[in-house]
């Protein structure tokens, strides 16, 4: 039996429902890597079959960079000139769908913010699960925080369904006290989220559309509208300034050297090693305190880097030992001894069993 049509709609045009006042300017960087793409990564186990990414003016670098990162999903962008709202950049998004897809009444659409880059695979898949099995027109992902402020808070009706989400600035002091939160990440079924859209109006606070408000919308039409709350608060949290920038790279690090010491990688001290998701390891390779391998770098079997190293888009041979050494854009080969304190010119190439640096 195939599977049921499944897209999914990034915002990534600095649309957002948390804290914007916080949001000096945009976050593009995170661990090497656009912040965009942690969240098509979080797509992986939901079989989606495209997704379409709203940018803002003057996003080529944002579009040209997700093109050409390695991805099995089919990406397709479209420009929200103005920034009206979530619900805005939605609409703007739906017009990259064909008439028949959103009448197909099997098929479902993601929508998630593109500033939450903590976000596991096995999260969505389960959100698109619930919403399956529930056969609910909405399942939005909620999460419980001892501190919601600067979220919108998830008003339930009797029978536990959701009846409304309201924006901590339009909210009621009893409205405030409520700590399950909208993550805005949400599964919609595709021929209600158009008509929903158009009955949205710009009377709140903000004076934008909230895509939070079609949850009232279906809600009030009669439509099941569910929540699927999130295993952990943590991922779901947005990167609004720079200490939040710095606590999700903190995370996101300690997957990556968490999953390059199962792979057979040998970090002596986990919490001082940074790499970049972009570099590739082979088995057997020792990286002790202090090492950062940053951008396209490749690290051969037996390698041993660090202390007190830096290498950037560098490529090292088996067996090399680089020590309090710095290097950028250079091929070093098998059994090379570089440091300490060896700094070669960017482009170099540093020929087998070649010694260099201090004596």
């Amino acid at each position: 039996m195939p599977s049921k049509p499944l897209s999914a709609i990034v915002l990534a045009a600095g649309e957002g429902t948390r804290m914007r006042s916080l949001r000096p300017k945009p976050l593009h960087l995170l661990c090497g890597k656009e912040m965009v793409l942690y969240v098509l990564d979080s797509l992986a186990d939901s079989d989606v079959g495209r997704a379409v990414v709203v940018v803002g003016h003057g996003a080529e670098r944002v579009t040209e960079k997700l093109l050409n990162a390695a991805s099995e999903t089919r990406l397709e962008f479209v420009e929200q000139e103005i920034q009206r709202g979530t619900g805005d950049a939605v609409g703007v998004a739906l017009t990259a769908f064909g008439v028949d897809e959103l009448d197909d009444a099997d098929a479902d659409i993601l929508v998630l913010p593109g500033d939450t880059p903590l976000l596991r695979a096995s999260t969505i898949a389960a959100l698109v699960e619930a919403h399956r099995a529930t056969d609910s027109a909405c399942t939005l992902l909620t999460a419980d925080m001892d501190n919601p402020t600067g979220y919108g808070r998830v008003v339930r009706g009797k029978d536990g369904r959701v009846d409304r989400i309201v924006e901590e600035a339009d909210a009621s002091d009893h409205e405030r006290m409520i700590t399950e939160v909208n993550t805005s990440i949400y599964c919609f079924r595709a021929g209600v989220l158009g008509p929903a859209l158009r009955r949205i109006t710009t009377e709140n606070a903000q004076g934008e559309y909230y895509l939070t408000d079609v949850v009232q919308v279906l809600s009030g039409a009669g439509y099941r509208v569910s929540a699927q709350i999130a295993n952990d608060a943590a991922e779901t949290q947005g990167v609004n300034d720079r200490l939040q920038l710095a606590v999700a790279e903190k995370e996101l690090r300690r997957r990556t050297n968490e999953g390059w010491m199962r792979q057979g990688v040998t970090m002596v001290d986990p919490t001082n090693t940074y790499v970049d998701t972009t570099v590739i390891l082979a088995s057997d390779v020792t990286l002790f305190p202090g090492t950062i391998l940053q951008g396209a770098c490749t690290i051969g079997a037996g390698t041993e880097i660090g202390p007190n190293t830096r290498l950037v888009d560098c490529t090292v041979g088996t067996g090399a030992v680089i020590e309090n050494s710095v290097a950028r854009n250079c091929t070093i080969g098998d059994d090379v001894h570089m440091g300490p304190f060896a700094a070669p010119e960017p482009g170099t190439s540093v020929p087998a069993g070649a010694r260099l640096g201090a004596s």
